[in-house]
């Protein structure tokens, strides 16, 4: 059966929707939300799990009467595929921010990083990042952070139910993890580096599914684009808005990996491990 093309008029966003997008690098979560409200003019809307500005991948819209969902899928286990960086640390456990210690990595053997997963799995303890979005004194912790000042945020039990390596290049590891609700991949690099006494921060994260929604039937905000209804008879056009500066920690992260590609990619490719 020829599959049919995407239509405004397959949606009817006021009795409710569930929108799988496809979000961009560097966007907010907000950043889409207020994308897909202003292009097809949604009155209610909301997104079912954050995905940090770093991250791509799938995130759920739901809107109308469908906003009634966005707690139950929440709720539900989610899978990621991404790369850690071994031999590394920064403050935020990613790129937001430029490395701060460097660890010899290179007497690692395959058998050990694949080894040193088995402790990751099942029900664990987990603290999040400082540069998250969890409360600390009725204050986000990413302020705090971004002030740089410090703050205890406590542990909290996660479950992953699967983790394993999907290709060891030192010093990148790739990985896929399906975990429940509140887990934080940027904890787990810190925490598997940890494990293996060389540090680490995440590099790289696609959310590839969350329940039974998936990534490969998510639209592109190009896709979303299309959408977009005429405008009303009359209605004048808005002036362009002027776009707003990203963080300069976000941009510090990036550069610095960036640079990072740039000089190995130069360099002979690094051989896997074996």
């Amino acid at each position: 059966m020829e599959e049919q093309p995407i239509t405004p008029a397959r949606f009817d966003f006021e009795a409710g929707e569930v929108l799988l997008l496809d979000k961009p690098l560097t966007w907010t979560s907000f950043d889409v939300v207020r994308k897909v409200k202003n292009t097809l003019r949604i009155k209610k809307i909301g997104h079912a799990g954050t995905l940090d500005p770093l991250a791509t991948g799938l995130l759920i819209l739901c809107t109308g009467k469908k906003t009634k969902q966005i707690d139950l899928i929440q709720a539900q286990e989610k899978e990621y595929t991404g790369t850690f960086r071994l031999g590394q640390t920064t403050p935020s456990f990613d790129l937001e921010t430029p490395v701060d210690q460097e660890l010899a990595y290179e007497h690692l053997t395959e058998e050990e990083l694949r080894a040193a997963l088995a402790s990751f799995i099942g029900l664990i303890n987990q603290t999040p990042p400082l540069f998250s979005a969890v409360k600390v004194n009725g204050e986000r912790a990413y302020e705090v952070a971004r002030r740089g000042d410090e703050a205890e945020i406590k542990s909290k039990q996660v479950t992953i139910k699967e983790f394993e390596l999907t290709r060891v290049a030192l010093p990148e590891v790739d990985f896929r993890v399906v975990c429940s609700k509140g887990t934080y991949i940027r904890s787990l690099a810190r925490d598997y580096g940890a494990a293996l006494g060389v540090g680490a921060h995440l590099t790289k994260l696609v959310r590839t599914r969350i329940g039974e929604y998936r990534l490969e039937d998510a639209l592109t905000m190009e896709a979303v684009q299309a959408l977009r209804p005429p405008r009303p008879e009359g209605e004048q056009d808005r002036p362009p808005r002027q776009r707003r500066e990203r963080l300069p920690e976000r941009r510090t992260g990036l550069e610095y990996y960036q640079s990072q590609q740039d000089a190995a990619a130069s360099t002979p490719d690094t051989p896997p491990v074996s």
